[in-house]
């Protein structure tokens, strides 16, 4: 190995860098070579070409344009006008194990500049960069980003957009010439752009391409980036989005960025996101235990209209339909009857519960299930004592009239006075009521988000870590739902301080489809709230049969969003089917390998999990819309053993497909499936599953069927 070149090797990807200057010279799949040798490394050597610079000018970790680099560089800043333009030569570069230490300085701006790369056993590797002011006088910063190379062929960029109750689309653009560049400035993760990045060859696809994904972990305001140089170089370029002013570096002091997770895949999005679901369950998840209790949010149900008799006999219902855990959402404080008021006031409405929260925690816990409670205490009433007290307590502009959003503020959780009222309130709140369960929200976006006249979303947004923090040592016990009108805060920052993300406030399964796919690609599905809905949708106001609705909940951490007093017998039973089924497979889906398949028709979504083993996997067939043809094609499932034989099961199916009638869009049903409903044992060979596949029937609309396979 040459001095001067770095070989960080992880699962099946090798990331070569050169430490002077600091450069990524190759990243993707894992090289059959012992070393990296110097012809190996000359061979990378770029030329000059005509019409520019008379030197070479590398993309390096700091992405200098001081350096000749036109691109959009990694730092951006001054000292007062000067220092604008740092050179940064490397003055170490150390590897210990899978961490990996470059250090770097320019000696004329008084700037530091070091790279962290860590590696995991499977192939994720997470960067950062810290800035350190070295000079005595103040450094501004206005970017400070984490950038990196991809090949040249990469140059279709998928990226996720989305609105309230429509997290998570998909968007594919083709990177040709300049950049494709996202911002989100909402002061958190945001509904609308979610600090996700894929770049690949064009025409990835779930199953097949070299894709190189990356997330950036951080839950206030971000730009991602993809860029190509008008010399064909390419880059992904991800940041914390600094308001003006917002940070200034007193000599000595240091500025990093958030961490960016990176996945090399030659196997498509599959690939990718089994690498991310891995690292997530290794490395960042913990667990007070390891089962994900099926929930029961009463929101749905009875919204601020809380009456303790009636919310025991919803537990009594939820807990015969086999619920785990029953959560009281909005309304229980003071002040609560809408969404007018009492936010911060973080005190028992005694009006309601004349007898404290206890009896109703009790009859919860009588009945075999956790107790839960919702709260959102980065928030503000300014109809509520806490406000008539600390007016100042907002996050605001002084002299500005701020708009409202669901008529609620944000408190401002950087003055050490309103952070200390929160945690005391909380600490209240945990520790005299047997709690096991937190849903806490945040739905509003940060508009004016000032502190004594400063933008502060960064600062806002560490204080909100803080409390985090301080709450989970003091209670680690209770598990956190990371909720925010939804989808709104969902990264891998949040996720280090939570066990759930509620995935969006719209439970129509139609639309979860698409909203549950999106979280697939950088989630695992223990994490992934999905509620089965009552008919009509409360957001939509379309209903789908019980099968599709309780189907596409399958997927992910189990609820149900409704009253179960007010529900029909029929629809407590489909309940009660669909969270048997989910408690069925429930150690598969939260252990097992997550993939989704190919297919021709973009109408249909075929989504599984596979066993690590590959004894067992499930596999959902859902039909969105009408099929483009009459055929469906055929099921073929690459991951299981080849050499093994499986039985195929139908696990659901709707109720039209079992009892044989016809009228619908099939007038018979493929063979294999009538061989299921009479008894026979169906068995089919991994390797012609792989290859020859499974006939799919034709679905109707806004239906899907459930097939399991197991080997023998």
């Amino acid at each position: 190995m040459m001095k001067n070149i770095i070989r960080l090797s992880a699962g099946n990807t090798d990331l070569i860098i050169r430490s002077e200057p600091a450069e990524i010279l190759y990243w993707g799949a894992r090289l059959d070579i012992d070393e990296i040798t110097e012809a190996d490394a000359l061979s990378l050597e770029r030329g000059v070409s005509n019409g520019g610079l008379d030197v070479d000018t590398p993309v390096t970790f700091a992405a200098e344009n001081g350096r000749g680099f036109w691109g959009s560089s990694s730092v951006d800043g001054h000292r007062d006008g000067y220092d604008w333009a740092p050179v940064f030569k490397t003055k170490s570069a150390v590897k210990n194990d899978n961490v990996f230490l470059i250090e770097a300085e320019d000696s004329v701006a008084q700037l530091a500049f070091k790279t962290e790369i860590e590696s995991d056993e499977n192939g994720v590797f997470k960067f950062r960069n810290t800035l350190t002011n070295l000079g005595e006088s103040k450094f501004t910063v206005n970017r400070l980003a984490v950038t990196l190379p991809v090949p040249e062929y990469a140059d279709e960029v998928l990226s996720f957009y989305g609105r309230w109750c429509r997290e998570l689309q998909e968007n594919r653009t083709r990177l040709k010439h300049g950049a494709f560049v996202q911002e989100n400035r909402h002061g958190r993760t945001s509904h609308e752009y979610a600090p996700n990045l894929v770049l690949g060859r064009p025409h990835f696809s779930q199953q097949q391409g070299e894709v190189w994904g990356f997330h950036l972990a951080w839950s206030g305001n971000h730009r991602i980036r993809a860029d190509v140089l008008i010399d064909g170089r390419r880059f992904a370029q991800l940041e914390n989005l600094y308001l003006p002013g917002e940070i200034a570096l007193e000599k000595g002091e240091s500025l990093s960025t958030p961490w960016v997770y990176t996945v090399y895949s030659d196997s498509g999005l599959n690939g990718m996101s089994q690498q991310f679901h891995r690292h997530i369950r290794n490395h960042i998840l913990h667990f007070a235990q390891p089962v994900r209790p099926v929930h029961l949010n009463i929101w749905e149900g009875v919204m601020f209209d809380h009456d303790p008799a009636h919310i025991i006999a919803m537990a009594e219902k939820a807990a015969e339909m086999g619920v785990e855990r029953f959560i009281i959402d909005d309304g229980w404080f003071i002040g609560r009857n809408d969404d007018f008021g009492g936010l911060g006031d973080w005190f028992l409405d005694e009006k309601k519960y004349p007898n404290g929260l206890t009896p109703v925690i009790d009859a919860v816990k009588k009945l075999g299930m956790q107790f839960g409670i919702w709260v959102e205490p980065e928030m503000i009433s300014k109809r509520s004592m806490l406000y008539r007290q600390h007016p100042d307590w907002l996050l605001q502009l002084d002299g500005y009239a701020q708009p409202e959003e669901r008529h609620q503020y944000v408190l401002d959780l950087v003055n050490p006075d309103a952070f200390h009222y929160i945690l005391e309130r909380m600490d209240w709140l945990l520790s005299q009521n047997q709690v096991d369960y937190i849903k806490w929200d945040h739905n509003r976006r940060l508009v004016q988000p000032g502190h004594s006249g400063k933008a502060a979303v960064t600062a806002q947004t560490q204080a909100a870590y803080r409390l985090f923090d301080i709450l989970q040592q003091r209670y680690p016990h209770v598990e956190i739902e990371s909720c925010s009108s939804g989808g709104a805060r969902i990264d891998f920052e949040i996720l280090k301080r939570s066990q759930r993300f509620w995935t969006s406030d719209n439970n129509d399964a139609l639309a979860r489809q698409k909203i549950q796919r999106g979280m697939s690609y950088f989630y695992p599905p223990e994490v992934v709230g999905a509620h089965i809905g009552g008919a009509p949708c409360q957001t939509t106001m379309r209903s789908f049969s019980f099968d599709f609705r309780g189907l596409t909940a399958l997927f992910g951490h189990m609820g149900v969003e409704l009253d179960p007093v007010k529900e029909s017998v029929e629809e407590r039973r489909g309940f009660a089917k669909y969270i048997a089924l989910h408690k069925q497979l429930r150690p598969l889906l939260h252990s097992g390998e997550s993939f989704r398949l190919d297919h021709y028709d973009e109408t249909t979504l075929i989504n599984g999990v596979v066993a690590q083993d590959k004894t067992q996997a499930v596999v959902l067939i859902s039909q969105l819309d009408m099929p483009d043809y009459k055929c469906m094609g055929k099921l073929r499932l690459p991951y299981l053993d080849p050499k093994a034989d499986y039985q195929v099961k139908i696990l659901a199916v709707p109720d039209y497909i079992k009892t044989g009638k016809g009228g619908h869009l099939m007038k018979r049903f493929p063979q294999w499936m009538l061989d299921d409903f009479a008894g026979k044992t169906v068995t089919v060979r991994g390797d012609w599953l792989a290859h020859a596949g499974l006939i799919i029937p034709v679905l109707d609309p806004q239906s899907a069927l459930l097939i399991e396979f197991n080997r023998l």
